[in-house]
């Protein structure tokens, strides 16, 4: 079991920068493929970004892609997502979440594989 906790949201303009924090407690997080999703009201949670347990491999969301990157350290148990060129429709709350065994790349983008969520880290990007 692992517990995560994101932390680095806040306000920042357009065309700025962020980079939000998922630390992870708990047995093995090295074993687990890790995901970001985004998620504002009255709009389903959906897939942003992801990486494998070793961070061999990373997956992105097609419009986030060229702006966001995703990383992890495992010696410090803690994945990052780091946010560029923000447009106000990157407003959300954005949560991470662990997997195991994902393999598959088209698994990485379903929600539902994830096993363990943070409670979630708010994005304001202001026009």
């Amino acid at each position: 079991q692992v517990q995560l906790v994101e932390t680095g949201g806040g306000l920042v303009q357009v065309g700025g920068s962020l980079r939000v924090s998922c630390a992870g407690s708990g047995s093995s997080f090295s074993a687990y493929d890790m995901g970001w999703f985004r998620q504002v009201p009255g709009k389903e949670r959906e897939f942003v970004a992801a990486v494998s347990w070793s961070g061999s491999d990373t997956y992105y969301e097609d419009l986030v892609k060229g702006r966001f990157t995703i990383s992890r350290a495992n010696a410090k148990n803690t994945v990052y997502l780091d946010l560029d060129t923000l447009k106000p429709e990157d407003t959300a709350v954005y949560y991470c979440a662990a997997a195991t065994f994902l393999e598959a790349p088209t698994n990485f983008v379903s929600g539902y594989l994830y096993d363990y969520w943070g409670q979630g880290t708010r994005v304001t990007v202001s026009s």
